[in-house]
């Protein structure tokens, strides 16, 4: 099965080409470049250039998992408008998928392998394989206003609780009963010291991230989940009310 996959609810513009098959999702060819502003305008040329590179045609693609958020409105309705409009062209499904759970999905491809960052552990201390595949994680992202978008996960991945938004400082007391491991996310090395975790370094969605945290619904055949986005917060704009009356009703 081929399917492409894209997100834009981080400042990164991630799209790519994988292959699910019984050994897991396996990339083909990705784009990823993290720029808040330009999701919009880099986010087809990266999935054409990521189709072209793995010698495919977007007409091959099986299926297409997107990233759901939470996140910004204007960076997240450019993955979600752009998923929608190919599954429409190529009739193949469309998925929806918690972008934080991409994150906490990506993390066993590279946890073995790279050094515990800034926060509550060792600096450089080597994430064994053992650990990567059974540790819980806290992932936090970027919700701006001076908060962030996080979630928990168990050792199996699978969401314990979230996503929630909330200001950094408030994180740990959300936290503090569910015995986290590590932290990943962008987020997690800008508030390691506050979250007192040991830091990874999967920052953004990843195409295999996502393809892996949408392969049970992939593989199920089953009618996909509408395409709503996760915003969590209301809008900051709002529907006007009635006009105020500015001169005195006149006499009856």
């Amino acid at each position: 099965m081929l399917v492409i996959a894209l997100d834009t609810s981080t400042p990164a513009v991630t799209a790519g080409l994988v292959a699910l098959d019984g050994g897991g999702p396996r990339p083909l060819a990705q784009r990823v470049t993290v720029n808040a502003r330009a999701h919009g305008e880099l986010l087809t040329p990266h999935l054409m250039a990521a189709v072209s590179e793995a010698g495919h045609r977007l007409a091959d693609a099986d299926a297409i998992v997107v990233g759901s958020g939470p996140g910004p409105f204007t960076g997240l309705r450019a993955g979600m408008v752009t998923a929608a409009a190919l599954g429409q062209a190529l009739d193949v499904p469309v998925h929806p998928v918690c972008s934080l759970d991409a994150i906490a999905a990506a993390v066993p491809e590279t946890a073995a392998a790279q050094g515990v960052g800034a926060g509550g552990g060792e600096p450089g201390a080597a994430v064994s394989g053992a650990a990567a595949g059974g540790m819980r994680l806290l992932v936090a992202t970027d919700a701006r206003r001076k908060e962030v978008y996080w979630a928990a996960y168990g050792p199996d991945r699978e969401r314990l609780t979230g996503p929630h938004v909330h200001r950094p400082a408030d994180v740990p007391a959300e936290i503090a009963e569910l015995d986290l491991d590590f932290a990943a996310g962008e987020m997690a090395s800008a508030h390691g010291d506050v979250f007192g975790l040991p830091v990874l370094d999967t920052e953004y969605p990843t195409p295999t991230g996502l393809v892996a945290a949408a392969r049970h619904d992939l593989h199920s055949g089953e009618e996909p989940l509408p395409l709503v986005p996760m915003y969590l917060r209301r809008p900051d704009a709002t529907a006007p009310g009635p006009r105020k009356q500015v001169s005195p009703e006149a006499a009856s």
